[in-house]
């Protein structure tokens, strides 16, 4: 029984736990970068040039780092580590 609920409580190739605190940050990161280049290009700072490249790029890599999350919990390893 051990072995078994252990094996039923982690799901993913990596560790849960870890891909998603990575993927929080991650996207936390983009957001922030998102924001501030968004405000900078309001306030003429950079030219808008800047923001239709930056968001986007970050927007990118947010979804990206999610879908790893999402599909990294659809894969089962197996066996749990020791």
């Amino acid at each position: 029984m051990g072995i078994e609920s252990e094996r039923q409580k982690r799901r993913g190739y990596l560790k849960p736990a870890r891909v998603a605190r990575l993927s929080f940050w991650t996207t936390t990161v983009c957001v922030l970068v998102a924001v501030v280049v968004s405000i900078l290009a309001i306030w003429q700072f950079t030219g808008s040039d800047a923001l239709w490249r930056t968001v986007p790029t970050c927007a990118v890599i947010a979804a990206g780092t999610l879908a790893f999350s999402w599909i990294n919990g659809l894969f089962d390893p197996g066996e749990p580590d020791p």
